[in-house]
């Protein structure tokens, strides 16, 4: 059975090279030849374009320029590592010393083959190159992986927390749902702490040892798309400089959370339909397959089942996807959570800027009082902003949300309407509301009220425009 893998074989004289192809070819599947060195980059292209890249070059090391110094072997041999550090080169010379022989390792030749050869002794060297390309291979497909889950090892989530009844449901959930591999679908509003949920469903799996990997949909590029989900092949598109795992590779045997599904485009859609019908995906610029296995995770804040309704995510995808849907609730119908919250992130921040501080009763009070329109996400954030302004040992809650009249009363654009208040409880027309109160109480800065919202622009943006704001 001939063995896998791509080799090249470069010299100027045509009977090395056919005697070369008819002893190699009966142990490999590709072999290609040239006598002409000059090719070498081009057929390395061809061949990754292909998905049959070269793994080994066999390389003459004197053509025409002299006839003994190896000058050009070299030469060549400098041009592939710049090109694919990946290949493996064996130099070739029929005028071999000791002294050749080590400066070609040095240069970064795998070997030094002297010319004639016994057939053995090439077989042998050949072999040893292939394992040698292997081994690179897979060191490089970890580096990658290895920058990849950088994302994961920097950005450690805070606690999943709640003792509410709303929250001890979800707890539930999780717990139940985790144990399988079924396919989960995290909805709520903005801040609510869906990736934080996505991480519990996580550690709460059979899945917890391996890989969480993460993507926020509404931060990928459409033409990026594929490259971010697949992976691609070096020489791809423009800039494609290197070999790229995608996050389904990335999250092999773990799970992958897929945040702001909402935002992915109809023709995105059925990509990502098809590759999750097939467990299979296929590099962008490759050819081949690569089998998947991956817990998938969801989370959006849009209602899918109107975006179905009016035309702007497929109904199949949907049915995928949400096996099992978990609800977050908003902050608002969860206050009796508030004060362990606010405690959690008072002393998370204020060992973080190495301060000593407390809440009153009467603050915390008020915090339960407030609605918190960006949920989780701005209570943090507004707790952050009070340690680090607050001056004395007593937590300044004026810091947090404006001043506290704001906080009592409402002012400024920020209800503290109860449940019982609301006029209505269709969420895109709070989230207006919502959207168009930050916007006033900012003066227009999109930035600010972005903030305030725990919403990055990009999302803000998306909503000016849904609301036409």
């Amino acid at each position: 059975m001939k063995h896998t893998g791509s080799l090249l074989i470069v010299d100027d004289n045509p009977d090395i090279l056919i005697a070369a192809r008819l002893l190699l070819k009966q142990h490999y599947q590709s072999v290609k030849t040239t006598d002409n060195p000059f090719e070498i980059a081009g057929i390395i292209n061809e061949q990754r374009k292909a998905d049959q890249p070269i793994d080994v070059i066999l390389l003459d090391m004197n053509f025409t320029q002299d006839s003994i110094s190896g000058k050009e072997g070299f030469y060549w041999l400098k041009k592939i590592i710049e090109q694919d550090a990946n290949i493996v080169v064996l130099l070739m010379t029929a005028y071999g010393d000791i002294q050749l022989a080590v400066d070609a390792i040095k240069a970064g030749a795998s070997d030094f083959i002297a010319k004639p050869w016994q057939n053995e002794q090439l077989l042998g060297a050949v072999a040893a190159a292939f394992s040698h390309a292997k081994d690179k291979q897979q060191v490089g497909k970890l580096t990658r992986q290895k920058d990849g889950l950088n994302q994961v090892l920097n950005n450690q989530p805070f606690e999943f927390l709640g003792q509410s009844a709303a929250m001890q449901q979800i707890f539930t959930t999780i717990e139940k749902a985790a144990q399988t591999d079924a396919n989960i679908l995290i909805t709520g509003e903005s801040g609510t702490g869906k990736e934080l949920t996505a991480h519990a469903i996580h550690q709460a799996s059979m899945r917890h040892n391996q890989t969480f990997m993460s993507l926020d949909m509404g931060a990928v590029a459409q033409n990026l798309f594929e490259s971010e989900l697949f992976g691609h092949k070096k020489g791809a598109f423009t800039d494609a400089k290197s070999d790229r795992i995608g996050k389904f590779e990335l999250a092999q045997g773990g799970s992958l959370f897929l945040d702001e599904l909402g935002n992915l485009p109809l023709e995105h859609q059925a990509k990502l339909l098809a590759a999750l019908q097939n467990r299979k995906i296929t590099p962008v610029g490759g050819s081949k397959a690569v089998d998947i296995d991956i817990r998938l995770i969801c989370a959006t804040n849009d209602n899918l089942d109107q975006a179905v309704a009016e035309g702007r995510f497929r109904q199949d995808l949907l049915y995928r996807i949400n096996t099992v849907e978990i609800r977050l609730p908003a902050l608002r119908e969860r206050s009796d959570d508030i004060p362990m919250l606010a405690d959690y992130y008072l002393n998370h921040f204020a060992q973080k800027y190495k301060r000593n501080l407390t809440i009153k009763t009467h603050d915390m009070s008020l915090l339960c009082q407030y609605a918190w329109p960006g949920n989780v996400r701005e209570l943090a954030h507004a707790i952050e902003r009070a340690v680090i302004l607050t001056e004395g040992d007593t937590l300044d809650i004026s810091s947090v949300v404006g001043n506290t009249t704001a906080l009592s009363t409402g002012n400024s654009g920020q209800a503290l309407k109860s449940e019982t208040e609301y006029d209505t409880f269709d969420l895109d027309i709070l989230e207006q509301r919502t959207v168009r109160a930050a916007l006033k109480h900012h003066q227009g800065n999109v930035s600010h009220a972005a903030k305030a919202l725990g919403l990055t622009r990009g999302a803000m943006y998306r909503r000016l425009e849904k609301y036409r704001l």
